[in-house]
């Protein structure tokens, strides 16, 4: 394989590592590019062609472990990503693929690797999938679990914001996948707990995020190391095309599957735009929004962590059960907020964009965002949330 060159010269700041690329982003004053006409859209219904594919996933000859254990999920037939990808991933080939968030780009990966584990279980260590969030590795983890459960096959995922002691444990006990976020797999790798010469599959999950400034440098790093790379994966939402010659210097011969094309949102979630006139009251206007029945289960983004604190202080205060999250808290602390926003405990969760990659939480009805995204990349991601394996979600945007 051909290693990327270090061509990129700003360094990612390591405490924003798999957030928000650290306090200089969300201190940078700045300018959306996105023209609010463009967030005004209906849904369609296109998405049961679209995403599901009428193949069962019993044709794909899988391990029978495997095959319960995907049944016992729920599912019977794969999307069309899974669908369109299977045969190419199995075979060992490199792939770049592109399909809507919600649309099984995860399960995309994970089944004919874990296919590919079972026929040939190899030393510890041969796949390395890198996230750009942490919400995201403990996602790729948890659907590993569930898929390969029973079946004696093993993942662990490192993210910052844990214990570099009992990491370093796990690192050293071994395992068939590593999945985690760049500056927590570096550090590990510099202790000589986890050897990147070692593993022979590297998977880039939201390769759009983990190739920009501030992740780009770390990426190099770990492929400059993987000498016996052999199978390179990239997946993602969006897809930007300046980073196509970048791209072309992680994959050879990639087998390309677009689902969506990268550059618009899902089709299953109706868009809208909220105007404000310049003396409105916008939190006013929101909670009278959120406070009808048919939000039931809300995300709000906004751009800044100091606003996420006020604006979940404020619903609080105002009687709406509210969480939430973004890169300046510990890690059990968004953990404990994203489950309670599950289990239904929250009706209402405020995030940076920390939580527009990643989470994937069932029913989400509503997506707002408390201001207009910077980039139409995040705008797509953010409202992903929603819509999701089917269902139809709502979109909002205020817009002053």
């Amino acid at each position: 394989m051909n290693n990327i060159k270090n061509n990129n010269r700003r360094k990612p700041n390591r405490k924003g590592q798999g957030t928000q690329n650290g306090r200089n982003r969300s201190r940078r004053k700045a300018v959306s590019t996105i023209d609010p006409r463009s967030l005004v859209k209906k849904a369609t219904k296109s998405v049961e062609t679209e995403s599901v594919s009428n193949e069962s996933f019993r044709q794909f000859q899988l391990n029978a472990e495997l095959l319960r254990n995907i049944e016992k999920k729920g599912y019977t037939s794969p999307t069309e990503i899974q669908s369109r990808s299977f045969k190419a991933l199995f075979e060992g080939r490199d792939m770049i693929g592109v399909a809507n968030t919600g649309t099984g780009k995860t399960g995309a990966f994970l089944i004919p690797l874990i296919e590919r584990l079972t026929q040939n279980p190899r030393q510890p260590f041969t796949t390395l999938v890198v996230v750009p969030t942490r919400e995201l590795a403990l996602q790729v983890e948890s659907e590993f679990k569930s898929l390969t459960h029973g079946m004696k096959l093993f993942i662990s995922c490192f993210i910052g914001g844990t214990s570099m002691g009992k990491d370093l444990s796990k690192a050293r006990r071994g395992s068939h996948v590593v999945v985690g976020t760049p500056g927590r797999l570096l550090d590990l790798a510099n202790r000589g707990a986890i050897k990147f010469q070692d593993m022979s599959v590297l998977v880039l999950d939201e390769f759009d995020r983990m190739l920009d400034m501030g992740f780009v440098n770390d990426i190099k790093k770990m492929v400059s190391r993987m000498k016996r790379r052999e199978q390179t994966l990239l997946f993602s939402a969006t897809i930007d095309p300046k980073q196509r010659s970048l791209i072309n210097t992680l994959v050879q011969n990639p087998f390309e599957i677009k689902v969506s094309k990268g550059t618009t949102a899902t089709n299953t979630v109706d868009q809208d735009i909220i105007e404000l006139g310049p003396t409105e009251d916008k939190f006013g206007k929101l909670l009278n929004l959120i406070n009808n029945d048919s939000f039931e289960k809300v995300i709000l983004f906004a751009e800044t962590k100091r606003l996420v604190d006020r604006l979940s202080k404020k619903l609080s205060k105002s009687g709406v059960a509210s969480g939430m999250i973004h890169g300046d808290k510990s890690q059990n602390y968004r953990n404990r907020a994203i489950e309670e926003f599950k289990r239904g405990r929250t009706r209402v969760l405020v995030a940076t964009d920390v939580a527009a990659r990643g989470i994937d939480i069932q029913n989400v009805t509503h997506v707002i965002n408390y201001q207009l995204p910077m980039t139409m990349d995040s705008y797509i991601h953010r409202i992903g949330r929603t819509g999701r394996a089917g269902n139809k979600g709502m979109a909002y945007t205020f817009v002053n």
